[in-house]
């Protein structure tokens, strides 16, 4: 299986990389030789992956690292890079690679500490002799002052360094870093291509594999959650009973009240599976004595521990608020397209007869103010504005 066999829906972006893997295994193969680099090479030192939630960007920028990576003897008969079986492919992939540094981040944002490491890193000479490659998931939760500590190593890199940063939009990282970067955009999968990965690489059954596909508009790690995960299934119940809800200031309130416990509840189980782990080995490896007596001096090291984990139920609580709000917008968008009388395929065909009720007492401009009320909430969540303030503004704003 090829690297690039995780890639959905990406043909385009999947010919750009595996010619840039070329070029770059050329330029490796070059060097080793002493021989001068090839002349023209699709390959570059920054890399800029971008595309709507479950596109796969950093699937996709995983893919090329390995493809990086490959050390198969395949390569000198004229094989491409990215054959997915040897070592250089398989620790990449798992994340075990010398060389690939693979940041992904369930705070908030990533400081400027976390930058200035990364960029060390960056500096070093590949321990394999072909790529150091950092993967930055979440280039779009750069603060300002990490941005710019990035920038100077994009303008300036390692000459085996690869950059390889993921973002939804280009607008999400600095004009000054991207305009340094190889952009490549990727688009939502098509449903029934998702639907044939559940199937065949999770085993799930065709029915429920198209329905979780359909339902969360392709994106392939939501539809394998939904298919999978029966509290996933009853939290997206639960919101989609929403729009039936809100026909008075009480029924709002309600309304906007569970949506924020629900989204709380769900970070407090992260956190009892995560949080007591984390809290007993940093405990072990500062030498706790038997019992749970500290040892003098570790107060400061538990300390920056709990304020980790508690910005981490944070960022936990507004990504599933964040997923309730997508799932609310899909509802309308439902509703609008019933009302247009829309060819477009349904999302939410499980509530179909919710959809066409509101279609029917509805107007086309009453269904495109709610959707903009959704979105005015998902907008206000992110400049950091009190969870149930911005929902109870947007179930009032839905009841209108």
């Amino acid at each position: 299986m090829a690297v690039w066999d995780d890639l959905v829906g990406q043909t385009r972006v999947e010919e750009q990389l595996a010619a840039a893997a070329r070029d770059a295994d050329a330029l490796v193969t070059a060097h080793a030789a002493g021989e001068p680099a090839p002349e023209a090479s699709k390959m570059t030192h920054a890399w800029l992956f971008t595309g709507p939630p479950g596109s796969g960007r950093a699937t996709a920028a995983r893919a090329f690292a390995a493809a990086l990576q490959c050390v198969s003897p395949d390569r000198a008969l004229g094989g491409a890079p990215g054959c997915g079986f040897c070592d250089g492919c398989h620790t990449t992939l798992v994340g075990t690679h010398a060389d690939v540094e693979i940041v992904r981040t369930d705070l908030l944002s990533i400081g400027v500490k976390e930058t200035r490491d990364l960029v060390r890193r960056a500096q070093l000479s590949p321990a394999g002799g072909r790529w150091q490659v950092i993967v930055l998931e979440d280039a779009d939760r750069l603060t300002e002052g990490a941005g710019n500590v990035l920038l100077k190593a994009v303008e300036e890199p390692a000459p085996r360094t690869v950059w390889l940063l993921c973002a939804p939009s280009l607008e999400d990282v600095l004009p000054t870093i991207r305009s340094r970067c190889r952009h490549l955009t990727l688009r939502t999968p098509p449903v029934e291509a998702v639907a044939d990965v559940l199937v065949r690489r999770d085993g799930i059954e065709p029915e429920v594999a198209h329905a979780a596909a359909r339902a969360t508009q392709g994106h392939i790690d939501r539809a394998r959650r939904l298919a999978t995960d029966e509290r996933a299934r009853a939290r997206r119940s639960v919101v989609l009973k929403l729009p039936l809800r809100v026909d008075d200031v009480g029924g709002c309130l309600k309304a906007a009240q569970e949506l924020v416990d629900a989204a709380a509840e769900d970070a407090k189980q992260l956190a009892e599976e995560v949080d007591v782990k984390e809290t007993e080995e940093l405990k072990a490896a500062l030498g706790a004595a038997q019992g749970g007596r500290m040892p003098r001096g570790t107060a400061g090291a538990m300390k920056e521990l709990e304020e980790r984990q508690k910005r981490r139920r944070t960022r936990t609580q507004r990504d599933s608020l964040d997923l309730a709000l997508t799932d609310l917008t899909g509802f309308y968008r439902d509703v609008l397209a019933l009302q247009l009388r829309s060819r477009s395929a349904l999302a939410n065909t499980d509530v179909r007869d919710a959809l066409e009720r509101i279609a029917r007492d509805t107007t086309p401009e009453r269904t495109l103010r709610r959707i903009e009320a959704v979105l005015a909430c998902r907008k206000a969540l992110d400049r950091n504005v009190a969870p149930l303030l911005a929902v109870e503004a947007m179930t009032m704003a839905l009841r209108d």
